[in-house]
């Protein structure tokens, strides 16, 4: 450590812990736990209650606004200015997604329209409601994001972690700081985390998106809310140490199979990977981490630059995320609202179900594939059966499919995560035919 001073010791160390206080660290509320930055979040919520839907619906409105003007104006529009000419360049795709989030939004806001757009379990609870939260969430997570990420400590757990991550899930080992923001705090933190890593060159194609769809992981406190919806409030320890075991068994072998394992292993620029996690001789993989951690921090100097880069951030998250959000998340849920389609898909599940002697294996198929709309959908339509072990393995089955398109699939889809909506599909159909009987199969244990 001789080439090290304690001015680059302490640089790591201080803005490190408090990243890990913000994002990692449970703290007891009236709620509950939470972590920090979920708790300034509810905050900033319940302060401007009245104000962020009509916040959200203008940045969605703005977003598409210069989206359309930079397709317009052609390829040099906003050149000049690198952070926007990225955001707003799109192709034509995603210059009508978010033309239609733009539509969509005004319309929830103003009450306009066939109320199936503005309706209480569609338009409105996005915009009224999961919006709300990303806008807090991203808010902060955006702003802090930097002290997880320029200060040393992913290169520290990089190389601490690597001897884990990589024989059990195919990872790198600085892929264990994303998983547990996710568990810990929030599913979003997670793509959030990742998608900026892939952007800066630590992930490749493979990594970022086994990442973004394998260890985006519902937090705690929002188990507990699916749990108390099926009226189950008091068995948490064994519902979510089933969703664990699942998540574990599901982590273990998404990586191996198609579509994640197709994932090219090549960076964002398509350079090919290069292993550069091994360990020099005669170095400790303590001392090897501690060195990686320094070396990075030493780089960070400036104060404007970590609030430019945070401000970039929140901006990044608002205007690229929010529209698809937005877009998908009411496509989907309308579908799930006004159509039989999810009820006519999930038939194929009730001889299944049946087979696994799941008591209201008709009802129980019918939330099997809607949670792919909402997670919460499920706890819902599954809160009125009377068997108690069909509602624990609806509620359960319902955390760890993970992609459901009104937060973490839409999230996945506006990020830089190289992942299309056909792989979503296939990567939510995998999780649920892994984790539905190894849950079944923990409930008629525990019941």
């Amino acid at each position: 450590m001789k080439n090290f001073t304690w001015s680059d010791q302490l640089k790591f160390i201080i803005p490190s812990l408090i990243g890990i206080f913000l994002f990692v660290i449970p703290i007891q509320t009236n709620d509950g736990l939470t972590i920090p930055i979920a708790l300034f979040a509810g905050k900033v919520q319940a302060l401007l209650a009245d104000q962020l839907s009509a916040i959200m619906m203008v940045i969605i409105v703005i977003t598409a606004l210069f989206t359309v003007i930079a397709k317009l104006g052609g390829p040099e529009t906003f050149r000049k200015t690198p952070f926007f000419h990225g955001l707003f360049q799109t192709n034509w795709f995603w210059t009508f997604t978010r033309v239609l989030a733009a539509i969509f939004a005004v319309m929830v806001f103003f009450r306009m329209g066939p109320e199936a757009i503005h309706g209480a379990n569609t338009g409105q609870l996005l915009l009224d409601d999961l919006l709300h939260v990303l806008f807090s969430i991203f808010l902060f997570a955006g702003l802090f994001l930097p002290l997880l990420m320029n200060f040393g400590l992913l290169e520290f757990t990089g190389a601490l972690m690597t001897k884990v991550m990589r024989p059990l899930f195919k990872l790198p080992g600085r892929s264990s700081v994303d998983a547990l923001a996710s568990w810990i705090g929030d599913g979003t933190i997670g793509v959030l985390l990742t998608s900026k890593q892939y952007e800066d060159g630590f992930y490749t194609k493979r990594e970022a998106t086994v990442i973004g769809t394998t260890f985006s992981i519902v937090s705690i406190t929002f188990s507990l809310i699916v749990l108390a919806e099926v009226g189950l409030p008091h068995m948490f320890l064994p519902f979510y140490i089933t969703i664990l075991i699942a998540g574990f068994v599901a982590a273990l072998i998404m990586p191996r199979i198609p579509p994640l394992s197709k994932k090219p292993d090549t960076y964002w620029n398509d350079e090919k990977k290069e292993d550069n996690e091994f360990i020099p001789e005669g170095e400790s993989v303590l001392s090897y981490s501690y060195k990686n951690a320094l070396t990075r921090a030493r780089k960070e100097s400036s104060v404007y630059r970590f609030f430019k880069e945070g401000a970039q951030n929140i901006l990044d998250m608002w205007m690229g995320v929010a529209p698809v959000v937005m877009a998908f998340g009411l496509v989907a849920l309308i579908i799930a609202e006004y159509t039989p389609f999810f009820q006519w898909i999930g038939t194929p599940f009730i001889p299944l179900l049946e087979w696994m002697q799941v008591p209201y294996a008709k009802e129980a198929s019918e939330t099997i594939l809607i949670g792919f709309a909402d997670m919460f959908l499920p706890a819902i339509i599954g809160s009125g059966i009377e068997a108690e072990i069909t509602r624990f393995i609806i509620a359960a089955l319902s955390v760890t499919q993970l992609i459901y398109m009104s937060e973490v699939g839409g999230l996945l889809l506006g990020s830089k995560i190289p992942v299309t909506f056909f792989e979503l599909v296939i990567i939510f159909l995998l999780r649920t035919i892994i984790t539905l009987p190894i849950i079944t199969l923990i409930a008629h244990i525990i019941f």
